[in-house]
This record gives structure tokens, sequence and C-alpha cells, in this order.
């Protein structure tokens, strides 16, 4: 099972106003709510200052609450201000009540009782909020550990000390998330994963813009979202196929070309699929430009370090 709680807070009784944070929340949870194919996926609890009052208390509440039970994922996503509390040196989202310092949850805690959800697998935290990169380290003057803990990734706006940034209909964060969980962070098998947001996020922002920080303390990645593979399973099933080996070359002649009188289509078959991978970087023609000269001058193809990397994974397995 996976649950995921979506929290956006536009509307502060004492501080500024903000305007995207409700529509990040529903858009984050919307779409991780299915897989592209429509398969359900997260099974979300949205909470915005447009429906709710979100007192201090009832997010406390409702944090606790999700890092509860016995489930595989644990998400939790909060879009609003954050803020720094500098005589404790620790980070704090601001709920909709919020006065001074005292009434700020802090990120630490959090990070606390997701750590001690020892009956969840994974723990993803994703935060869209000022000061936001303060989360996970060791807060100063507590007693208790606040460092990432097992099974627990963090993905943050910004830096410590750096302001997250709002675009005109969501947050320059989560705008970017949302672009990647629809499918531009997804690999070849078509999975989008904690790191891959981060790797896409952090790609598309400028130097001087806000940065982006991920923290992870995990054995293996999880996928958040499916969408669909960039090559069909059953492609990359042939790779040890057609690759005995890792450094193996796949011979190639006219007859695999369309064009050429001597065309077989077997050949042109397989001669597509070789083309889909090698538009995907898992193949190379060998001294030719294209492809397509690899079979008219009769030399090959060959795997790239991603394609032996797949060759590996059908050989387990893993598709």
């Amino acid at each position: 099972m996976r649950k995921g709680l979506f929290i956006g807070i536009n509307d502060y009784a004492h501080v500024s106003r903000l305007s995207g944070c409700s529509n990040d929340a529903m858009a984050m949870a919307s779409v991780l709510k299915t897989d592209a194919n429509g398969d359900p996926n997260f099974k979300n609890v949205v909470l915005t200052s447009a429906e709710d009052y979100l007192s201090r208390e009832k997010l406390e509440d409702q944090i606790r609450e999700l890092f509860s039970g016995d489930c595989n994922v644990a998400l939790l996503y909060f879009a609003g201000h954050g803020g720094f509390d500098t005589d404790n040196d620790e980070g704090m989202l601001l709920p909709q009540d919020y006065r001074n310092t005292k009434d700020g949850i802090r990120i630490s805690d959090i990070l606390n009782w997701a750590t001690k959800a020892t009956k969840i697998k994974n723990k993803v935290i994703i935060l869209d909020c000022c000061q936001s990169g303060a989360a996970g380290e060791v807060r100063a003057l507590r007693s208790e550990s606040s460092v990432v803990g097992e099974g627990m990734t963090i993905l943050t706006a910004c830096k410590k000390e750096e302001p997250a940034m709002e675009g005109a209909q969501h947050g320059v964060f989560t705008g970017l998330l949302l672009q990647a969980l629809h499918g531009g962070a997804a690999n070849i098998l078509g999975k989008i994963t904690p790191g891959s947001l981060y790797a896409f996020v952090d790609n598309a922002l400028d130097v001087w813009e806000q940065r982006p920080v991920f923290k992870t303390n995990v054995s293996q990645f999880i996928s958040l979202r499916e969408v669909s593979p960039l090559i069909a399973k059953e492609i990359l099933r042939k790779l040890p196929e057609w690759f005995a080996e890792a450094e193996s070359t796949f011979d190639l002649d006219p007859s695999y070309e369309p064009t050429e009188a001597t065309f077989l289509p077997e050949h042109g078959e397989v001669f597509a699929q070789l083309q889909k991978c090698n538009r995907h970087s898992l193949i190379e023609p060998v001294d030719a430009e294209h492809m397509y000269y690899a079979a008219i001058n009769s030399t090959g193809c060959r795997l790239t370090a991603l394609g032996a990397y797949y060759r590996e994974l059908a050989i387990k397995g893993h598709f």
C-alpha cells in the first residue's frame, strides 16, 4: 500500500499570502494518484487552505497519522511558507495560524516521526518552501537525532536560507516536479524515482536560481510513478539474444535497410527495433554516423554502457 499527504497553504493569518500552494498540492496529489496507464498508485489525503483551516495542531496530527501503521511508501508533500529558527538552528514548516517560531512545525520533529515509523518501508518527504534545505541536518540543541533515517528520502525546493520561488501557476520547484512525474524523469522502463526527480529539477534550474536539495538513506530507489516505457520490454529482452556478450557487435548489411534491393522483411523488423534502441542511446553504430550507414556499409552496431546495463537486467529477469 502507498499513501500520501499533500498540504498546500496560501492563506496565512499573520504572514504574507501565497498564491499557488493549494494548486501545487492538488496537482501533485492528482498526478501521483495513478500511474500513466490508470493503475492506482497513491491513496491520498489533500489538505489545502482553500478547504480547511490548517492549524499547527491539525497538521501535526495529520503528519503523525501519515507516519503510522504499516505500508510500503508514505509520502509527505508540503507547499507553503517555511521558516528557520535561528535560536535552535532548525527549519520549520509554517501552519496557517503561525505567529512566531514556537508555532512552527519543526522539520526535525517530522523526520523523527518518520524515522520511528519502522513498519513503513519507504518514507518520502518533498518540501516546496523557503528554508527547506535545512531538512535532515542534525539539530544542535536537542538530544534526538533528526538525520536522514533508514528508508528515508528528502527532496526540497532550495538550500537552507534560500527562498523557494513561485511561478505563474505553480511554485518553480513543483512545476518542474510535475513535468518530471508526467514522464520527463522516466527511465527506459518508464519508472520515475526520487533520484531521477532530483536530477530532472537540478538540470532544469540555472546555477543562479534556487538550488534543490536531495538527501537519502535507502538501499534501492523505489518508483514513485510509472509511465509508458521508452522501449517495450519485449525488445529489451532481446538484447542478450542480439549481443551474446556486452562487447559483442551485431553485424549489419544492406538486407536490413528497406531502401536496398537485397532487403529482407525479417531483417527490417529487427533493424527497426535496433534503431529504436539507438534513438534512446542503448546501441550505437560501428564506424558510421548513423545506423543507416552501418547497414549500407556492412559494419554493425554495439551496446553503449547504458545498453550493457539493460542487457544485464534482461539476463537477470528484471523485466
